[in-house]
């Protein structure tokens, strides 16, 4: 599976936001509704709180895709 690298510049991005921002979904309203019918793992570990917090390193999983967060400059 190849790991496509999502670029933040702050210290954290909510779940929420990365799926807005990686196109997952089109709008923050849809989030919840999401996170309820499909599965999310984050470092290999379910998830569905929105606003949970990952940071740089962490590895996300959604729609057999594979995603990495990595802080700008790292």
């Amino acid at each position: 599976m190849m790991t496509t690298p999502i670029i933040i510049n702050t210290d954290f991005i909510t779940l929420g936001c990365f799926l807005k921002y990686s196109k997952i979904i089109t709008n923050g309203g849809q989030a919840k509704t999401f996170l309820s019918t499909n599965e999310v793992l984050i470092n290999g570990k379910i998830e569905n709180r929105r606003g949970k917090k990952m940071r740089s390193g962490d590895l996300v999983i959604v729609q057999n895709k594979q995603y990495i967060i990595q802080a700008k400059g790292y």
